[in-house]
């Protein structure tokens, strides 16, 4: 067991911050409910509905993206682990009884990552009220951290990562015993882009689900509950874009990559991104789920702010003394923005180091023809800043796209609501995406290092 968790470190750490994200929002979401109940608000019915939904969608998008950073990460093992399945295969192991041995793998550390989480989540959120009272920053109060509503993030984590093992191992059902042979194996080009099935359930979740984004924030201008058709359509077409990442990513790297200049390690980085689409595809959209979600949290808070502060100065008497309120919900809002980024960052770092790792023949290959060491970090950098490029300016529109649409589907429809245009923090975006550089280069140049110590005649060798 302690192998198995070494091998899926990343989807522990990814699974027990999924877990301690949804304790924090049980237990913030009673905190600030018995804060509101407490305060004279007159519009606090309303807020309360409203926070009882932010909560629900903020944990249905944390389970989402969780979902996603352990389907990718067990994704990229797996294409590591061809010649070891292989090999099993050869020896007389069926593919279905190995990927179900992947999937009760991810079953049990996502079951232990879930409970190591709520034990985070929960000291975190003790001592959060312990200091806030000691401080008289919030009232002495029954504040009902402990409920059987904590046993749910559990349950919904450890599910979310057997489904997304089960999803992510799919790969296990194609590698032959012929495959014993090689150390890694990525499907073609015509593979990966030429798949009608595939492609048309992508394109038909990506309209679907724009189509319930829409409907969410016309639904919202009427009643609140338009954030949960606009969140349900932020997954489907979010998932139709990760599912055609092979086929429209490749392309747009490489598109990034010709404006890096015409060095034979500018070239080769943009046409490694054509030429082994799934993993263009599977580490880029690792970088892009990080910047969409730091761009809608940021954006969605911005346009909250906004809408308060607005109806406040409209309507003084139905919402009262709220200044408390406002800080503590955008407090609480900003503590989660930091897990969603730190669980994207992490399913980010490790799909990236993951990657040039597993490329240790392909970077002996180069060495062998005359690649010096500088040379493949130079490579390995042009990738990342043609990878960082495209998934940020992707991200950004994305995030914008989604963070204005669930804060108006949400607060369409309150006192002071109404239509209102996407209020954008472009600092705090500009930051992000300096972050997310800064991660992308440091996830891919240091497992390129190690891999360069490494003599061409070793790199190239089968064991």
């Amino acid at each position: 067991m302690i192998q198995r968790i070494r091998r899926y470190a990343s989807t522990f750490l990814v699974a027990a911050l999924s877990g301690a994200f949804g304790t924090i929002l049980v237990q913030g979401t009673a905190v600030l409910t018995t804060l509101i109940a407490g305060d004279d608000i007159g519009a606090k019915n309303a807020v309360k509905v409203a926070l009882g939904l932010v909560s629900l969608v903020f944990f249905g998008i944390a389970i989402f993206v969780g979902g996603l950073v352990t389907t990718n990460t067990v994704s990229t093992v797996i294409a590591g682990r061809t010649r070891e399945l292989a090999l099993f295969r050869l020896i007389g192991s069926s593919a279905s009884r190995l990927r179900t041995q992947i999937a009760v793998d991810g079953l049990v550390i996502g079951l232990l990552g879930a409970i190591a989480g709520l034990a985070v989540g929960m000291a975190l959120t003790g001592v959060s009220v312990t200091l806030g009272i000691a401080a008289d920053r919030i009232p002495q109060a029954d504040y009902g951290l402990i409920s059987p509503g904590l046993v749910g993030p559990v349950v919904a984590v450890a599910l979310v990562t057997w489904l997304a093992a089960w999803v992510g191992s799919r790969r296990v059902l194609e590698v032959t015993p012929i495959q014993a042979a090689a150390a890694s194996v990525e499907p073609s080009r015509e593979e990966a882009t030429h798949r009608p099935l595939r492609n048309g359930i992508a394109y038909t979740l990506i309209a679907l689900g724009l189509f319930l984004l829409a409907a969410g924030v016309a639904l919202g201008l009427i009643s609140m509950l338009g954030v949960l058709v606009g969140m349900l359509g932020g997954i489907l077409s979010f998932t139709g874009i990760v599912l055609a990442a092979p086929v429209f990513m490749p392309p747009l790297l490489h598109g990034m990559g010709r404006l890096l200049g015409r060095s034979p390690a500018a070239r080769i980085a943009a046409a490694n991104a054509v030429r082994n689409p799934a993993r263009s595809a599977r580490t880029t959209i690792g970088l892009v789920i990080g910047v969409t979600l730091v761009t809608m949290f940021a954006v969605a808070a911005q346009n909250y702010y906004d809408v308060i502060q607005r109806s406040r100065e409209a309507y003084p008497a139905d919402y009262g003394d709220s200044d408390q309120i406002l800080a503590l919900t955008i407090t609480v809002f900003a503590v989660l923005f930091g897990f969603s980024a730190i669980i994207a960052a992490v399913g980010m770092v490790n799909n990236l180091s993951l990657s040039v790792l597993q490329r240790r023949r392909e970077l002996g290959l180069l060495r062998a023809l005359g690649f010096t060491k500088a040379q493949i970090r130079l490579m390995i950098l042009a990738e990342s800043a043609q990878m960082t490029l495209a998934a940020v300016g992707f991200g950004l529109i994305l995030g914008i796209l989604y963070g204005w649409a669930g804060a108006q589907a949400l607060l369409g429809s309150i006192l002071g609501g109404g239509f209102a245009l996407p209020a954008v923090p472009w600092l705090v975006l500009g930051l992000s995406a300096v972050a997310a550089a800064v991660l992308a280069a440091a996830a891919s140049v240091a497992p390129a290092r190690r891999a360069t110590r490494i003599s061409p005649v070793a790199a190239l060798a089968v064991e």
